[in-house]
């Protein structure tokens, strides 16, 4: 029997770690998702993300969860695509962590975003779930560069950047909900990577799904080799 991993590689890419599990989402996971977005995500008073999707009322920031990850599966094309995991602790889906590139197989730059739930932040999740699609960018995809950013009132995605080895890489200012907000720019290349390189996560399924991302050259070929924990490097 065909299945969707069958005809959607990526759907069948999975990164463990010892405390989560990073997948593609299927209509339950999306609906555990959406349901974890009505409970909230941030502050009522902040607003980290530049589109402001978490106003409104739960039934809207439910349905933008939603939308999003249908909108982004669908215009998936391997010179530009986008891709949300759902972030998963003891059988518990917490948060969404994505991925997005263009042109990745002539740049090899991926830039990363995720949120937590509110009930699940401050435990060090946020850096795990980092750690894991970092594995996935850099010793699954073959990846030179990761890219990030996050507004310069946002401490907590900031720590979780620059404790995993990111460099800055400029600043820029955008208008956010009617004010000029600053985000500021990190850049995480493949020796920066390497040098902190985890043993302890393992990439399933990546190398079926390669072509779809783009992913062709000898660098994502060498490295996709690797299924399970990754040596250090």
């Amino acid at each position: 029997m065909t299945t969707l991993q069958d005809l959607w590689p990526p759907a069948a890419i999975v990164v463990r770690t010892p405390r989560l599990e990073l997948r593609w989402p299927s209509q339950d996971d999306l609906v555990a998702l959406a349901t974890l977005a009505r409970e909230g995500v941030h502050d009522e008073a902040a607003m980290p993300f530049m589109t402001p999707w978490t106003r409104g009322t739960p039934d809207e920031r439910s349905r933008n969860v939603l939308r999003w990850n249908w909108r982004t599966a669908g215009e998936w094309e391997p010179g530009k695509w986008s891709m949300s995991t759902v972030a998963v602790v003891d059988g518990t889906i917490v948060g969404t962590q994505g991925m997005q590139a263009t042109d990745f197989g002539v740049c090899r730059v991926v830039e990363t975003g995720s949120w937590l739930g509110l009930a699940h932040q401050g435990r060090g999740i946020g850096k795990e779930m980092r750690a894991a699609i970092l594995q996935l960018i850099f010793a699954g995809l073959g990846a030179d560069r990761a890219v990030t950013g996050a507004f310069d009132d946002n401490p907590a995605s900031l720590g979780v950047t620059r404790a995993l080895g990111y460099r800055p890489n400029g600043e820029r200012w955008m208008a956010v909900e009617g004010r000029s907000r600053r985000e500021l720019l990190f850049v995480l290349d493949r020796d920066g990577w390497q040098a902190t390189r985890r043993d302890d996560i393992e990439l399933h399924g990546v190398e079926p799904a390669l072509p779809l991302f783009g992913a062709v050259g000898p660098a994502a070929a060498a490295e996709s080799e690797v299924e399970g924990p990754a040596a250090n490097g």
